[in-house]
């Protein structure tokens, strides 16, 4: 097929536009490079040394014969939107590009402006210029199990049936999000799903876990091809952050009691993941939701695996507890539904010591990288 992988060069876009590519379809990245320009903001940096685009996609195409095409601009403006699926046409649209820290969204008011515009905006367009361009192709939009919050009864995979009053009906199921990031999100599930009510699109909306890892098969076979590693404050997750906190003999920082408890997966099973939905598409006028997790883990249990695994390798570490600089609930019933994807081929891929390891393993060799200062939170949502 032809897919655009818009925030092609992140996280997660970047292992999936090659791992598409691989096999077989012709993949175009969209990117508008902010990403890297939020590491220069942030005085920050990817553990992992990454090459530019350019290179990475020269490299990707020596090493296999696949071109990957991409595209330099923003799904913010529609002009140059619209001339992209204009030339290229995609059957599938995977849909990355979009400012995913939630500690990002709460800095300040100006910041909270920018990831709602950018986001929301942005996803109207991709939207538009689907029915304008493209009106069989079928958009994969990456949510977040965040929409959903922590409720006292389980998660179900985007609707749930209510009885009321004497009546049923199957209805999206209620949003809680923690951060204006998260709002964003849900912004978007409502969006999509109205645009799927009216103009007929093609829609699965991925609620992604939380995403661990670093390598896949595609991104090990050359450094230049080296996937993002963060690990500050701000766009580091709690286990990366640990990973490196272990590294370079930090304290271990849990929020609060540490019971948060989310969703999780390994970088192999997104892309996985983004391959199942490619190949199963959502039909004219469906908007489908997967919860694309496949394990689930409270901070502390992090925590314990990154002080496990290290002291193996002969370091020692404390695990501390911090003030929690979010606005959350820090011991709370957690039960998400994750079938979906497993029913369509998923086999998941397992946070074992192993896996650990070999990311700890990484953070060991580049803590030289390190920006100490960006080692604790700096963002406090009160």
């Amino acid at each position: 097929m032809r897919v655009i992988v818009a925030g092609g060069d992140g996280f997660c876009g970047w292992p999936t536009a090659l791992y598409l590519s691989k096999r077989g379809h012709e993949v175009a990245i969209i990117d508008n490079l902010a990403r890297r320009k939020w590491d220069d903001e942030l005085r920050s940096n990817s553990l992992t040394p990454i090459a530019t685009l350019q290179e990475r996609t020269e490299r990707w195409r020596e090493l296999t014969g696949h071109n990957i095409t991409y595209y330099i601009g923003d799904l913010n403006h529609y002009d140059f939107l619209g001339e992209v699926m204009r030339q290229f046409r995609p059957d599938a649209f995977v849909h990355f590009a979009e400012q995913r820290s939630a500690p990002y969204s709460m800095v300040d008011r100006e910041h909270a402006v920018f990831t709602q515009v950018n986001n929301v905006v942005g996803t109207l367009n991709v939207g538009y210029a689907i029915r304008e361009y493209a009106p069989e192709c079928h958009l994969i939009k990456l949510g977040t199990m965040g929409e959903y919050g922590t409720p006292n009864i389980d998660i179900e995979e985007g609707y749930i049936e209510i009885e009321h009053n004497g009546r049923k009906d199957i209805l999206p199921y209620p949003k809680q999000p923690g951060s204006f990031y998260h709002l964003s999100k849900v912004h978007d599930s409502h969006n999509l799903m109205f645009m799927c009510r009216i103009w007929g699109l093609r829609v699965t909306d991925l609620n992604q876990g939380v995403v661990y890892g670093l390598h896949t098969e595609e991104t090990l076979l050359d450094p230049v091809l080296a996937n993002r590693f963060d690990y500050d404050g701000v766009f580091g997750t709690a286990l990366n952050r640990f990973l490196v906190q272990a590294a370079i003999g930090h304290d271990l920082t849990v929020y609060g009691r540490g019971g948060q408890t989310r969703g999780f997966l390994n970088i192999a099973d997104t892309v996985r993941c983004i391959e199942i939905t490619v190949d199963h598409p959502a039909d004219r006028g469906e908007f489908r939701v997967f919860n694309q997790f496949t394990e689930e883990f409270s901070v502390l249990d992090l925590a314990e695996k990154v002080k496990r695994v290290a002291e193996q390798e002969g370091y020692a570490v404390n695990i501390a507890h911090l003030d929690n600089p979010r606005v959350e609930k820090e011991e709370h019933y957690f039960h998400a539904k994750n079938t979906k994807l497993q029913a369509l081929g998923l086999e998941p891929q397992l946070l074992t010591d192993h896996v650990l390891l070999d990311i700890f393993q990484t953070a060991v060799a580049h803590k030289n990288r390190v920006v100490l200062d960006n080692v604790l939170p700096g963002v406090k949502w009160g």
